[in-house]
């Protein structure tokens, strides 16, 4: 008889060898990283975070534009880049808006932002305008100024819209003095009205008669006397003042005071020369405006930005601004269509004594153009004074700029940083990381009332809305899906 089979004795239990050093990369909540190295082991925390927040829309516009439409787009992309980078703009007039602004009529009012209806005007940009209309000699009182607008009896257009920006609650009539940018490697240009310096005017949303008054010694004052000055002087190089500027603690946004004392310094000669008994009036006015530099340099990266604008297929975004309602994002391929979310609370904010958040408007004004070309949030690390608003130390600042880098296409090579071992500020935004990372650009900035006007109440930094970007992107991924079908019609 054949011995029974056995079955085969059961495996014991499977054993390994345990690491003696735990070492982890941990990926999503940092509460896994904590519990590693509570226990005496090295864990690194990996910022990650599921593209585009997972929505499928987002995500597949992303695959396609990170994809079959990568070529096309890095291609455009550094073409854009090269063009907000290399371009050269220069100061070569100052005379009254009707006479240089292409499209300014006799009964238009230049505002910030993208387009909107009367109605929807925040408090400060309504008493902008209106003090803008009683300076114009359009109506005598506010109340008048208040009927003729609401009558439709004044065209409220973007500045944008004309080549020009302004900035905060800016409001520019057909008589008001404007800069005028010439941008020599493209050969457009670009415009914006002179700031209207400190106290109670009308960019930080007062109507008051002293805010009139203050329009009117622009355009009777200040403005032809720079006129003259600058014919004397020829063009000035405005982006040079700037980077100048850069290594004497501006950042080109929210402190331009250096970079107005370099251009006063060059202009000096040819105001003395204008002389007149309106000279010491503008001398003083502007010996206290530190700020008069912000809508020469703003004039400059509208220009850089228009001839960045035309490079069809670049994902870089080439307009940005606000008007204290909607703001607004555009790019080179879809033309003049504005891509809008409400405009954000100024956050990071250090207010006026007696004011507090509740005080503040909503983010406004076109100077978020200046960001796009690396200057103000792209180069908060070159200025002492934009770390009080970070928390009061530069390496905040420096955060914020290396922030701002994750973001862009590449490095500027005429703005430097110092504090970065004279490394370039980030430049060209690029739609595809902002909604990939959901990480939008940070805008240097001032607070004005909300609805008192008793004009500025602080200053501080704003964080661009995401859906405006998100919006922008579907567009951008539709326009090249419609550019490579044979039988679309795309213009």
């Amino acid at each position: 008889m054949a011995p029974e089979s056995s079955s085969p004795a059961p495996p014991g239990p499977l054993s390994a060898p345990l690491p003696e050093r735990v070492r982890a990369v941990n990926l999503g909540l940092s509460l896994f990283g904590e519990a590693i190295r509570a226990q005496g082991a090295e864990a690194v925390d990996v910022d990650w975070r599921i593209p585009a927040g997972g929505q499928d829309r987002l995500v597949g516009a992303l695959t396609r534009l990170y994809g079959r439409h990568a070529e096309r787009v890095d291609q455009a992309n550094r073409e854009a880049v090269r063009r907000l980078d290399e371009g050269v703009a220069v100061l070569v007039e100052v005379g009254p808006a009707a006479d240089l602004v292409p499209g300014m009529g006799q009964r238009t009012i230049l505002h910030p932002g993208p387009p909107l209806s009367w109605e929807r005007f925040c408090d400060p940009l309504h008493r902008s305008v209106l003090a803008a209309v009683m300076a114009e000699g359009w109506a005598a009182t506010r109340e008048d100024a208040e009927a003729l607008v609401a009558a439709e009896g004044v065209e409220l257009e973007p500045a944008n819209d004309h080549h020009a920006v302004v900035p905060m609650a800016s409001a520019v009539g057909p008589s008001a003095p404007v800069f005028v940018v010439e941008n020599r490697s493209g050969s457009n240009r670009a415009f914006s009205g002179l700031n209207q310096g400190p106290g109670r005017t009308p960019w930080y949303g007062v109507d008051a008669p002293e805010a009139v008054d203050r329009l009117r010694f622009l355009r009777e004052v200040a403005g032809p006397v720079l006129a003259a000055a600058v014919q004397r002087s020829g063009p000035v190089d405005v982006l040079s003042l700037a980077g100048q500027g850069l290594q004497m603690g501006d950042d080109g946004h929210m402190r331009t005071q250096a970079s107005t004392n370099l251009l006063i310094r060059q202009l000096l000669p040819y105001l003395a020369e204008v002389g007149g008994p309106d000279l010491p009036a503008l001398a003083r006015f502007l010996s206290e405006n530190h700020l008069f530099f912000l809508n020469l340099v703003m004039a400059a990266a509208k220009a850089l930005t228009d001839w960045a604008g035309e490079v069809a297929g670049a994902s870089v975004v080439t307009g940005m601004a606000r008007n204290g309602t909607t703001f607004g994002v555009r790019l080179a391929a879809t033309g003049r269509r504005w891509f809008t979310a409400p405009a954000p609370a100024v956050e990071q904010a250090l207010f006026h004594p007696g004011y507090g958040p509740a005080d503040g408007a909503p983010d406004i004004g076109d100077s978020a153009v200046l960001e796009l070309v690396g200057l103000g949030g792209a180069a908060a690390a070159a200025s002492p004074a934009v770390a009080a608003f970070l928390g009061g130390g530069m390496a905040k600042a420096v955060a914020a700029t290396e922030a701002m880098g994750r973001i862009c296409v590449g490095r500027s090579a005429r703005f430097k940083l110092p504090i970065l071992d004279l490394r370039g500020s980030p430049v060209g935004v690029d739609l595809r990381k902002v909604v990939e990372t959901g990480a939008t650009p940070s805008i240097n900035t001032g607070i004005l009332h909300r609805s008192a006007g008793t004009g500025q109440v602080g200053a501080g930094v704003a964080s661009a809305p995401l859906a405006c970007f998100e919006q922008a992107l579907l567009a951008l991924d539709e326009r090249l899906g419609a550019a490579g079908r044979p039988d679309a019609s795309v213009r």
